[in-house]
């Protein structure tokens, strides 16, 4: 298995297999997030990531039950990528019950949602997603890139597509400033997408 730099992973992917899709976050500029300073992003070639699979499979045989796609924003592939990925995978590892990404709003959002559909008939069972905060002027000081209607329309598609959704918020973000603001904003936005699972 060929890694690059420091690999991270949602906490319900401890037993997972790990494979870099891509290198790094396509952003990498919001200020709250160290992850992927070192990195600079990038989109493997399919051969490699197709051959970290092939190793895989030489040392784990059967076992593999949950697949993680990695770094910060797999999903920045191209569809016919990424679609590619998936339908090896099921080729390798027909016992694979989970296949899981992070997905940036901008990477969801570049995507029709027909590409979303047939990522999910190929095996992507769940998104991770970063809203962060429901409030604009707080994603506007960490530059997240994207609005809270914009974010929210992102875990939309998601769900769309008839996948699981898992988001991410940041408690303490809004400082004592936008404390409630945040709180309030983001409890709003969680009730639009209505994901599966939330982290705090």
């Amino acid at each position: 298995m060929q890694y690059e730099g420091t690999v991270y992973r949602p906490p319900s992917e401890a037993r997972s297999l790990i494979v870099q899709v891509t290198v790094g976050c396509a952003h990498n500029t919001c200020t709250f997030c160290t992850m992927y300073k070192d990195k600079k992003f990038k989109i493997r070639p399919l051969a490699d990531i197709l051959a970290d699979f092939d190793e895989a499979a030489m040392m784990y045989g059967g076992h593999i039950r949950r697949i993680f796609l990695a770094d910060g924003d797999a999903l920045m592939c191209r569809p016919e990528h990424m679609a590619e990925i998936l339908r090896y995978i099921k080729e390798l590892f027909p016992e694979c019950e989970r296949v899981t990404s992070y997905g940036s709003p901008a990477s969801i959002l570049c995507k029709k949602q027909e590409d979303l559909n047939l990522l999910h008939e190929l095996g992507l069972e769940m998104i991770y997603l970063g809203l962060e905060s429901g409030s604009d002027e707080v994603l506007r000081r960490i530059n997240k890139g994207e609005t809270a209607d914009e974010i929210v329309r992102a875990g939309l598609m998601v769900k769309e597509a008839g996948m699981k959704l898992s988001v991410t918020c940041i408690a303490g973000l809004g400082s004592l400033e936008l404390s409630e603001e945040h709180a309030v904003k983001t409890a709003e936005a969680l009730s639009r997408m209505k994901p599966e699972y939330i982290g705090l």
